[in-house]
């Protein structure tokens, strides 16, 4: 470390709100040895956590959706835009995890570059990402359990299934995956990497069965038009239109190439939760050449995947037929093939089970890096002594996600999953250009090419995506936003250790 180097760069920047972090700094506190996390992770097992976390239900549901209601057979086309919008992302997360190979992903990433505030913010917004996601995940996975015992004769009581179609009640079900996941979490990342891993390999041979067995059932009338005509959107009006319609008068449409782009935004959802490998990149062996082959080698299989559903249902039925429910199972079982319809229920229920798991991870370990730094309670950022997990800020998180996941309807605020997503790729890839300028000295193992060209490429991308997401999206995300600006100022920026810090050098 040049400590010559860094002096002035602390001098100028360490002071107030906007104060950074070195990433000297970032890397020494990860050796404190109550505050240190165990090394165990490979590349191999960052690529099965990605695909762990992005291959879910929406692969069988949301492809014959959208071909339904808003692209038709070119929703493959909107699946490689949304793939684009990620790799654009991609390329600056795995900047940034190879160089500062710190948990807690995108806040970590903006405490080195933009500052104090920025940082909280993001991790603020990571924090309810990642919350929320779990909890609709559990409660999805719990439908498809119920589903199930009730084939098997084993009804559950009606107070103990959840909350859905008018009715209010607590989800057992949910509740009890997220606290035995939050278990496996606790007694160590390989056993969860090795959990993950059995998971992942059933429900990507059930992709793969899928996509071979439909193969044979495709009629290639089916894809004319390929690209529908367009026509007006049916969207409600008021908030729940997108933003770009409210500011701009931008009316959307369905169909047609517009259609399409506008489809990119939805199925983004599909992609969420690539990024959370970053926030293992702690706990991995060899994190300069680990992460980025996990982070792109994760998506670049997600993104294969996905295209090839998409063909492959849209060329089964034809797109205006489809069902918006279970739209692949229910293709198989229109073309008489019943056996593949209940092979794509089992493996979307298996696979929520590590998108779960993976959604916890990510979580636990952001608390666990604001909580190391001061800006949440300390007392959260303990490692286990004999499992090196950081067990504190997990088991809280679990408790209380699984609380959540017990009231939770399916539907509700899945929006703020895309945006919170979203809003930490505008902050991931401006972070890129400016430590790039304020830190050229830092050895990088691997960096983003094209720069500044590729991160101002995924800002206007992801704003993009942002601005066709419904306007009561932004207000809520906005009250989210606003809440952690008073946590902030009231209890994290006199508590930062980096705050502490500057004060007590201010005063020698």
């Amino acid at each position: 470390m040049s400590t010559q180097h860094d002096a002035p760069h602390d001098s100028r920047r360490n002071r107030g709100m906007f104060r950074t972090k070195t990433v000297e700094q970032s890397i020494l506190d990860t050796e404190e040895p109550e505050h240190a996390l165990k090394k165990s992770l490979s590349a191999l097992d960052l690529t099965v956590f990605g695909v762990g976390v992005v291959i879910g239900t929406g692969i069988f549901v949301l492809t014959g959706k959208i071909a339904k209601e808003q692209a038709g057979p070119a929703v493959a086309v909107s699946f490689v835009v949304a793939g684009v919008v990620c790799a654009l992302a991609a390329l600056c997360y795995a900047e940034f995890a190879s160089t500062v190979p710190v948990a807690g992903s995108a806040y970590t990433f903006s405490y080195a570059s933009l500052g104090e505030l920025p940082a909280w913010i993001i991790g603020w917004d990571l924090i309810l990402e990642l919350a929320l996601g779990c909890a609709v995940v559990a409660v999805g996975w719990s439908g498809y359990v119920r589903e199930l015992l009730d084939g098997a004769g084993w009804h559950l009581p009606s107070g103990l299934a959840g909350t859905h179609e008018g009715h209010f009640g607590f989800d057992l079900l949910a509740c009890i995956l997220v606290l035995a996941l939050t278990g496996i979490l606790v007694l160590g990342m390989k056993l969860s990497s090795r959990v993950t891993a059995v998971v992942v390999g059933i429900k990507v041979t059930v992709v793969l069965l899928v996509i071979i067995v439909g193969a044979f059932l495709i009629s290639g009338a089916n894809y004319e038009p390929f690209v529908p005509p367009s026509k007006p959107s049916e969207a409600g009006g008021g908030l729940a239109a997108p933003l770009a319609e409210l500011m701009f008068g931008f009316a959307p449409s369905n169909f047609g190439v517009m259609g399409v782009f506008a489809a990119a935004a939805v199925v983004f959802f599909a992609f969420i939760g690539f990024d959370i490998v970053a926030t293992a990149a702690e706990e991995t062996r060899n994190p300069q050449r680990d992460v980025p082959r996990g982070i792109l080698g994760s998506l670049a299989i997600c993104t294969v995947l996905y295209v090839a559903v998409s063909v492959v249902v849209t060329g089964m039925e034809k797109y205006s037929k489809l069902s918006t429910d279970a739209p692949l199972a229910d293709a198989f079982k229109d073309l008489g093939h019943p056996f593949f319809a209940d092979l794509i229920s089992f493996g979307a229920a298996v696979g929520l089970t590590s998108v779960c798991l993976i959604l916890l991870l990510g979580q636990s370990r952001v608390f666990f890096a604001m909580s190391r730094d001061g800006l949440l309670p300390r007392v959260f950022s303990r490692s286990h002594p004999r499992y090196g997990t950081p067990y504190r800020s997990t088991i809280a998180l679990g408790v209380v996600v699984a609380v959540v996941s017990g009231f939770t309807s399916i539907d509700i605020l899945a929006e703020l999953v895309n945006i919170g997503t979203l809003f930490a790729f505008v902050v991931v890839a401006l972070g890129v250009i400016i430590l790039r300028h304020a830190r050229p000295d830092l050895p990088r193992s691997f960096r983003t090419p094209w720069v500044p060209v590729v991160p101002v490429l995924s800002v206007l991308a992801s704003l993009w995506l942002m601005l066709n997401l419904p306007a009561e999206t932004w207000v809520r995300f906005g009250i989210w936003m606003a809440a952690g600006f008073v946590i902030y100022f009231l209890y994290g920026r006199s508590h930062s250790r980096l705050g502490i810090r500057s004060r007590q050098t201010g005063k020698g």
